[in-house]
């Protein structure tokens, strides 16, 4: 069975942000505003959390949630609604 989330809880899938290459220059974290949030799709979204739903592709703040891996080895992020920024 999938774990769902409840309240206002997010289980976001992270997906891997590409490196920005601008003029032949690769972008370092530092100077790439949009690595201040990660990237993910919303797995499961708890019965409180309005305005973003299953397979909804988020940004959130890097500092917020925590890790957590499930029973298929792989690892997700439990997040607060309030802890996304946009939905794409």
């Amino acid at each position: 069975g999938s774990m769902k989330a409840i309240n206002r809880f997010l289980i976001v899938d992270n997906i891997k942000l590409e490196r920005k290459v601008v003029g032949g220059l690769e972008l370092m974290d530092s100077q790439d505003a949009s690595n201040r949030y990660l990237k993910g799709k919303v797995i499961s979204a708890g019965n409180l959390v309005e305005g973003i739903s299953e397979g909804d592709v988020v940004f959130y703040d890097r500092h917020a949630g925590h890790s957590i891996e499930l029973a298929d080895k792989k690892h997700y992020f439990i997040l607060k609604a309030g802890d996304i920024v946009i939905v794409e």
